[in-house]
C-alpha cells in the first residue's frame, strides 16, 4: 500500500462513523438556516420549499433562519438584508391557494433556531465563522450541510470534521459545480471512455476578500474531483498576472490541471482526456456534450443538482461527499499555496495530508 492509499484509508476509517450515520426522521424534515448573507440560502430554499413538492424535494422544508452577518466581510450586512427579504417572500401569495407555503420564520438566536429544526444548513458567507457555527450545530446532534466553503483554512476544516466524528453527527460540504451534469456526466462519457486526465478552467478573482483567498479556486477544484475522483499525491502551482495554474498528479499516474482565469473571458468548463477519446465538458449549469456539441439551449439546472443531494441527505441519505475527500481537497489547496511560495516546486500531498487526519 503506497503512502497516498495509507492516508486515504486513515481518513476513511476515522470518519466512517460520521459518514454512515443516517438521519431517519418521521414525517417532514424541518431545516434551519444559519447565516443568510450567501445567495445559497435563497437558491436551495427555493427548491426545498416548492409548493406541492414531489420526488426528492417532498418531505423536507426550510422552516426557520437566523440572519447573522459578518462584521468585517465586505457587503455582508447588505447581502443579508437582500436575501432576507427574498427568503421572506419566497413562494408567498401564490395565485392558487393550494400552492401556499408557510413563511420562513426569522429567529434571534442559534438556540431558538436549533429548537425549531431537525437539520441545519450554514450559509454564512464568511468561512471564518463556520468552525464556531458548525461546532454548536454538531454538538446539538443536528445533521449539517455547510455551503461553500466548508472552512476558511485547512486546519479549520479538520476541526469541523473532528467534532462531527466525536458527536457522530453527519456533516458535509460541496460546491454546486460538483453536481452540474456537464461535469459529473463526463465520467465514462461515450466520447471519452475511462477518464485518464482533465484540464479544468474557471474564474480566479484577484479582488477576493482576504477571508476567501485560500478557498478561491474551490468551484473548479471540485469540478476536477467530480470528473477525476480523489487520489492526488502531489501538486505544483504557479501564476502570472493573467492566470493561476495548478497541476495535480494522482497516485495512478493520471494528471489534472486547473487554470484560474484572472483576465479575459471567463467560463467554467474542462477538457477531458480518456481511453477512447478527448472531449470538452459541458458548461456549468448545462448538460454533457452530444457528439462533441456542447448544449447551451437545454434546461439550465444551476443549483438544482446539489439541491437534490441536500434533500436526500436530510431525509436520511448518506453523506454525498466524504470527509476524507473534502480534506484531500483542502490538502491540495494548501499544497498549491506551498508550491507557489517555492516558485512552482512539486509538493508531495501525502506528507501534507497526514497533518489533516483526526489523529492527535
Amino acid at each position: 500500500m503506497n503512502p497516498s492509499q495509507t492516508v486515504t484509508r486513515t481518513l476513511l476509517l476515522a470518519f466512517a462513523v460520521c459518514g454512515s450515520v443516517a438521519n431517519s426522521l418521521a414525517g417532514d424534515v424541518r431545516i434551519g438556516i444559519l447565516g443568510i448573507d450567501n445567495y445559497g440560502s435563497v437558491a436551495y430554499t427555493e427548491f426545498l420549499n416548492r409548493p406541492r413538492a414531489e420526488g426528492d424535494f417532498a418531505g423536507v422544508q426550510v422552516v426557520a433562519a437566523w440572519p447573522i452577518a459578518s462584521p468585517d466581510y465586505p457587503d455582508s450586512e447588505k447581502l443579508q438584508a437582500q436575501w432576507k427579504q427574498q427568503l421572506l417572500n419566497l413562494h408567498q401569495n401564490p395565485r392558487d391557494p393550494q400552492d401556499a407555503v408557510p413563511p420562513i420564520e426569522m429567529v434571534n438566536s442559534l438556540e431558538e433556531l436549533l429548537a425549531k429544526c431537525d437539520g441545519v444548513m450554514i450559509f454564512s458567507l464568511d468561512g471564518r465563522m463556520h468552525t464556531e457555527q458548525a461546532t454548536a450545530v454538531l454538538k446539538a446532534g443536528k445533521p449539517l450541510f455547510i455551503g461553500r466553503p466548508l472552512a476558511a483554512t485547512a486546519e479549520d476544516a479538520v476541526r469541523i470534521f473532528r467534532v462531527a466524528a466525536e458527536t457522530k453527527t453527519p456533516c458535509w460540504s460541496s460546491s454546486q459545480h460538483r453536481y452540474s451534469a456537464g461535469f459529473s456526466g463526463m465520467r465514462n462519457h461515450p466520447d471519452v471512455g475511462q477518464v485518464i486526465g482533465c484540464d479544468v478552467y474557471g474564474g480566479w478573482s484577484v479582488d477576493a476578500p482576504e477571508a476567501d483567498r485560500f478557498t478561491r479556486p474551490l468551484h473548479s477544484i471540485e469540478t476536477l474531483y467530480a470528473i477525476m475522483g480523489p487520489g492526488v499525491v502531489s501538486v505544483s502551482s504557479t501564476g502570472t498576472a493573467t492566470a493561476e495554474s495548478v497541476t495535480a498528479v494522482w497516485a495512478d499516474g493520471r494528471v489534472g490541471t486547473y487554470r484560474g482565469i484572472k483576465s479575459g473571458a471567463v467560463k467554467y468548463s474542462a477538457t477531458v482526456f480518456g481511453t477512447t477519446g478527448v472531449s470538452t465538458a459541458g458548461i456549468y449549469g448545462h448538460g454533457v456534450p452530444v457528439k462533441g456539441v456542447v448544449p447551451t439551449d437545454d434546461r439550465y439546472v444551476g443549483y438544482e443538482g446539489l439541491a437534490i443531494e441536500i434533500a436526500r441527505f436530510f431525509k436520511g441519505g448518506p453523506v454525498p461527499v466524504t470527509p476524507a475527500e473534502t480534506l484531500e481537497i483542502f490538502a491540495l489547496l494548501q499544497a498549491a499555496e506551498r508550491s507557489r511560495a517555492q516558485q512552482g516546486a512539486m509538493v508531495q500531498l501525502p506528507e501534507l495530508a497526514k497533518q489533516l487526519t483526526l489523529e492527535q
